[in-house]
């Protein structure tokens, strides 16, 4: 079987069998798409699939390593180079199912990633940004209001921006989404979140369902749609970088770092890893523990407690 028959048939099952989202569909196509044009273009050829060995994926490891640079971002790093060979390892597992003698998974090894180093903001970090957004019109208090939704809930910005009016309870102050891999979730607003989310829906006096609309940029002609009106993860990731500059935070952020923040506040808080992993949505464990500026400073502090040499 040729390499793009493959690609395509396992794509189709990714979105039919397995019911995947259809951006993660796409970007298990543009790594393996990607790496089709790179077996071309290297090897002058259309490839079967039965037919990539070791070597091969060895030489397309180096390639991405050493010799491809994005033109937007330079270099990849090595979890970037890590996505295109995990997608790679999804093909040839659906492959092997489907009774075809490819290279086995276990074969494709990954790079070994360093420890992350994530940014977050402190306690009065949060509150100079919070306090640097104009609240004396709704746009003010939309963008408030998502500032302080984000940090009660640690929404990831593309979950913030899917939300719909009917689907938070201000009552309750808990709703549920839908994440990354068709998980469900439920997430919690803060009392402060919940008070200026009600500033905000309250100066509403439209009926689109978004639950964050912008209210500047081109008006469409045929109408002016609920889809057209929401807001885009573009939107709020120049919406954090304004507040940020405003709020006189040096190093640049994006709204990962308030979920950042939001997980850092519970942690340091006594929340245990086990709930964080919860309420971040998180598939693996092993993802919350990337926190370990906050599971070291406790370390610490039961060292100091209970080691006999501190008495």
């Amino acid at each position: 079987m040729l390499v793009n028959e493959a690609i395509l048939r396992f794509l189709e099952y990714c979105e039919l069998d397995r019911n995947l989202s259809l951006k993660t569909v796409r970007m298990y196509g543009y790594y393996l798409h990607f790496f089709e044009e790179w077996l071309v273009k290297t090897y002058q050829k259309d490839f079967e699939v039965e037919k990539i060995n070791e070597e091969i994926i060895r030489n397309f490891r180096l390639y991405l390593s050493h010799q491809y640079k994005n033109k937007f971002k330079g270099e990849l790093k090595r979890q970037t180079q890590n996505y295109f060979l995990v997608a790679l390892r999804s093909l040839f597992r659906y492959l092997l199912r489907q009774g075809l003698k490819v290279i086995a998974p276990e074969m494709i090894d990954l790079g070994k990633v360093r420890d992350r180093n994530i940014k977050f903001l402190l306690p009065e970090e949060l509150e100079k940004i919070f306090k640097a957004v104009c609240i004396d019109n709704i746009i003010g208090l939309r963008d408030r209001a998502i500032l302080e939704v984000l940090f009660s809930t640690g929404l990831r910005v593309s979950e913030l921006v899917s939300l719909n009016r009917e689907q938070v309870n201000l009552e309750t102050g808990e709703f549920g989404v839908i994440g990354k891999g068709g998980k469900a979730r439920v997430v919690f607003l803060s009392k402060r979140a919940k008070e200026w989310l009600g500033k905000y829906l309250q100066k509403r006096n439209d009926p689109y369902r978004p639950l964050f609309i912008r209210y500047s940029g081109p008006k469409p002609k045929e109408g002016l749609t609920d889809e057209k009106l929401r807001l885009s993860v573009r939107s709020i990731e120049r919406l954090v970088d304004k507040y940020r500059k405003k709020a006189g935070i040096l190093f640049r952020i994006g709204p990962h770092a308030i979920r950042h923040s939001y997980a850092t506040d519970l942690l340091s808080h006594g929340a245990d890893l086990r709930s964080v992993q919860e309420m971040l949505g998180h598939k693996n464990i092993s993802t919350t523990q990337i926190y370990t500026h906050v599971t070291n400073v406790r370390l610490k502090e039961v060292h100091e407690k209970y080691h006999s040499g501190n008495r």
